[in-house]
């Protein structure tokens, strides 16, 4: 049997995994050119995160051939194999191992690194790379597509679209580097109306001791989005506390109104609000752009035993892609136009000081935004 040929048993495997709900991963493994045993990716059905395709028919292979050793067998896989599985077939013993698709993420066979080729290792199994490639990364492909529509639909269901709201593509994100955080999104709460809001709320999974973690909320510029807080975020989370990170309406993954007069900044401000009472921050540093602070003082009067104090920030905005992504048109720009008007309008009027009295600390994020956060992080600590 040709590589070819066994590679085409290993892809019917794998749709019948995607047909499940697996990633499609399919695997033969073959002993003098007769297959003696298949496998396929399993790890959501069985609760097993080692169930992938190889690892599946390296057992079935082994139960086969009454031994552990498979001496002389080939596996064929569509997938390039992880570490787990490449270790795996190297304690098999096999004779060669055969993919289809380059895994640039996870691939231990020359993509992240190369455990075949690694000459202290006691065994030496032979590697043949991208046989039908083609076929086993469109069919990953349409997998992964299909899954994200799915999602998408879900989500427009449970966040019905308003007719007069446009909603950026999440396609339009997909590309950016540093998103890797979970999107989070409401829409019932009483001043959005119906508008969906996208919001990052990433806690750590170490917090520190009894009194618990700060809450970092942070606001973004117009016409930037939560995207610009991405190399802060990890230091605050290093260190125990929680992010939460808004797309205020018509910024970032959040909707956006057509028409101009829907932005007003004590609407933003009210939505921030009760943004904050829904998910009860407490301990909370607001962190905001510099040319922010006077309009969203009045969060830290309103309720004065959340926070902790304010983080004044000169935040490098996000360029290129990062800062077209969430406007593919002007119509997704009727914020952009409207905002820095009203902002402009409020800074240059009369101060009038406010009731809250905490702490406040301006810092600058240029040219490196993860030593301002740090900083902040032991002047509020």
């Amino acid at each position: 049997m040709t590589d070819a040929e066994a590679m085409q048993l290993a892809l019917a495997e794998a749709r019948r995994a995607g047909q499940a709900g697996e990633v499609p991963v399919g695997a033969v493994v073959l002993k003098d050119g007769v297959v003696i045993a298949t496998g396929r990716n399993a790890p959501i059905a069985g609760h097993d995160p080692t169930a992938h395709a190889e690892i599946v028919a390296l057992r079935a292979a082994a139960a086969a051939l009454g031994n552990y050793r498979l001496d002389g067998c080939d596996l064929v896989v569509t997938l390039e194999p992880c570490a787990m599985c490449s270790g795996a077939m190297l304690h098999a013993r096999l004779k060669r191992v055969v993919f289809g698709a380059a895994d640039p993420k996870t691939g231990a066979a020359g993509s992240v690194l190369n455990l075949f080729a690694e000459p202290r290792l006691n065994h030496q199994t032979s590697l043949q790379a991208g046989v039908l490639a083609e076929a086993c990364g469109d069919l990953l492909q349409e997998f992964f597509r299909t899954r994200r529509e799915a999602r998408r639909a879900e989500a427009l269901a449970a966040h019905p679209l308003r007719d007069d709201a446009l909603r950026t593509p999440d396609a339009s994100f997909d590309s950016l580097p540093g998103t890797s955080w979970a999107a989070r999104y409401l829409s019932d709460l009483a001043a959005l109306a119906g508008w969906r809001l996208h919001y990052l709320d990433e806690r750590s999974a170490n917090p520190p001791g009894a009194g618990g973690g700060s809450t970092w909320l942070c606001l973004h510029d117009f016409p930037s989005w939560s995207y610009a807080y991405r190399d802060m975020l990890p230091v605050w989370l290093a260190a125990g506390h929680r992010v939460v990170a808004p797309d205020l309406i018509g910024f970032g993954k959040s909707d956006k109104p057509k028409k101009e007069e829907a932005h007003r900044l004590d609407w933003h401000r009210q939505v921030v609000a009760e943004l904050v009472e829904r998910l009860d921050l407490r301990r909370v540093v607001l962190v905001v752009p510099a040319n922010h602070a006077r309009w969203t003082a009045a969060l830290l009067h309103d309720v004065p035993e959340r926070w902790l104090g304010m983080l004044v920030v000169n935040l490098p905005a996000p360029q290129g892609a990062a800062a077209q992504a969430p406007f593919p048109d002007r119509g997704f720009r009727a914020a952009t136009r409207a905002l820095p008007r009203h902002l402009a309008e409020t800074n240059a009027a009369p101060f009038v000081p406010g009731g809250w009295q905490g702490r406040r600390l301006d810092v600058t994020a240029e040219p490196d935004p993860a030593a301002a956060a740090a900083q902040a992080l032991a002047f509020f600590s």
